[in-house]
């Protein structure tokens, strides 16, 4: 089953939903328009769709996403308060990824630059091709970073490492994305996409609610050891009287596959 738009694509295969930027002609730059319809969609998905337990970011044709749409930066500047309007609909989509309850992951083929290394930053996980090609460029056309990569990229790939990338604007491929840790894993070009969708299958397995309360405990537990010792405490309890948990229990018991219902 496939839900189409002109520049956002949604696929579901069994539990997973693949959202495709489409937008091929501009290497999938994340243009206003592409920021609204992804803000739309990972809405969707993440609060209304019962289908999909995980999800994959991925581009049309052989790029990720080339980063803003200069041809955009080139019309008549908005006002400050536009500006700002605009600006925060990528704040609301980077909160939307890094925050909501189903695991994502991106999958990273050709061109990532400077919001594509957001939109990668903000999954949980990213898959991609040694033959990728990756910059934080936002200082080489005069801005600041933006899309939340300040906060994500370093805890990534360290602060030493996210500093050196983002003050130089230089570019890496993807298999210094793998070494450095932005990546995930790195796949041979071509098979980014089948490696996360496989990824992301296998954490549609793993009981939702636990991954849901997991997610919101990286994010909101990680800021200081009294922080993560209160989600500790506040949480496993009630991890400990859902359905899943006993079925995880039971299953080892009886030496089966558990199967998680979300209870």
């Amino acid at each position: 089953m496939s839900e189409h738009t002109d520049i956002v694509q949604v696929e579901h295969r069994d539990q997973v939903a693949i959202v495709t930027m489409n937008y091929p002609e501009r290497r999938n730059a994340f243009s206003l328009k592409m920021r609204l319809a992804l803000l739309e969609v990972f809405h969707q998905l993440l609060h209304e769709d019962t289908q999909s337990r995980a999800i994959v970011l991925t581009g049309a044709g052989e790029h990720f996403c080339a980063g803003g749409d200069l041809s955009e930066m080139t019309q008549v500047s908005p006002s400050l308060l536009d500006m700002r309007e605009r600006i925060s609909i990528g704040v609301r989509l980077f909160r939307m990824l890094f925050t909501g309850d189903k695991p994502i992951v991106a999958a990273v083929e050709g061109s990532c630059m400077g919001a594509g290394v957001s939109l990668a930053a903000a999954c949980d996980l990213a898959i991609g091709s040694t033959a990728a090609k990756l910059s934080c460029a936002f200082v080489k056309v005069g801005l600041l970073p933006d899309t939340g990569v300040l906060w994500t990229l370093p805890q990534k790939v360290g602060a030493g490492k996210a500093r050196e990338l983002m003050l130089s604007g230089a570019s890496f491929d993807g298999a210094e994305a793998g070494r450095i840790g932005l990546f995930n894993q790195v796949v041979a070009p071509g098979q980014a996409l089948e490696a996360a969708i496989a990824q992301a299958a296998r954490l549609a397995q793993l009981p939702p609610v636990t991954l849901a309360l997991l997610k919101a405990s990286l994010v909101q537990g990680g800021n200081s050891i009294e922080a993560a010792w209160r989600r500790e405490v506040d949480l496993n309890p009630l991890t400990r009287q859902t359905q899943d948990h006993q079925e995880a229990v039971t299953a080892f018991l009886e030496k089966r596959k558990p199967t998680f219902s979300g209870n």
